[in-house]
């Protein structure tokens, strides 16, 4: 049941995000935006989201972290952006900037924990487009415990695999885009 507290701030939290990026909305039905990778964004407020599910295969709260994407990468453009090897670290923001907006998010999603057991996740990740520093797509994904040989949790897997589906042709950028935003875990039993 919600009380009063619980809808006014889920509210005032739809509105600072929305006004935290662009209100155009992408042909994937994702927001554009165009938030700066060099400028710490506002997180949504302590306690206000809730990760679906626990564990490698939670999802981030739809209403905190709904998704968000680059209006620089297009169909058109996926040849200089996406599926140009290394354009994904031209357009990362530095860990100055994500580190303390991580630590922020982990507290709006009431994750307690050492940080380094999360990795601070673009929904819509960098090689499919996705917003480089917006809190709508960013969260505090759970990652494995501890570092063992070569491990990436499942949606990297799926990122990967999209990103890869894209490039050759076989998949639109905004049908991976949609599929990753709105279930990446069935997109990952699809695709990954």
């Amino acid at each position: 049941m919600h009380t009063h507290a619980h809808v006014a701030a889920a509210l005032a939290l739809s509105i600072a995000l929305a006004l935290a990026g662009a209100s155009r909305t992408a042909p994937s039905g994702l927001a554009y935006s165009t938030a700066s990778a060099y400028v710490r964004q506002r997180q949504p407020q302590p306690g206000s989201c809730h990760a679906v599910g626990t564990g490698l295969y939670s999802r981030p709260d739809p209403r905190c972290t709904p998704g968000a994407v680059d209006p620089a990468v297009t169909p058109a453009t996926i040849g200089s952006t996406i599926c140009r090897s290394g354009w994904t670290a031209t357009v990362r923001p530095p860990e100055s900037v994500t580190e303390p907006e991580k630590l922020v998010s982990m507290a709006a999603y009431g994750v307690r924990g050492p940080a380094s057991a999360y990795e601070y996740d673009h929904l819509v990740p960098l090689e499919l487009g996705g917003a480089v520093n917006d809190p709508r797509n960013l969260w505090p994904e759970p990652d494995y415990a501890y570092a063992s040989g070569f491990y990436r949790n499942p949606k990297d897997h799926l990122e990967d695999a999209l990103r890869r589906l894209v490039c050759d042709g076989a998949i639109g950028l905004y049908q991976a885009q949609r599929a990753i935003a709105s279930d990446w875990v069935s997109a990952y039993h699809r695709y990954g």
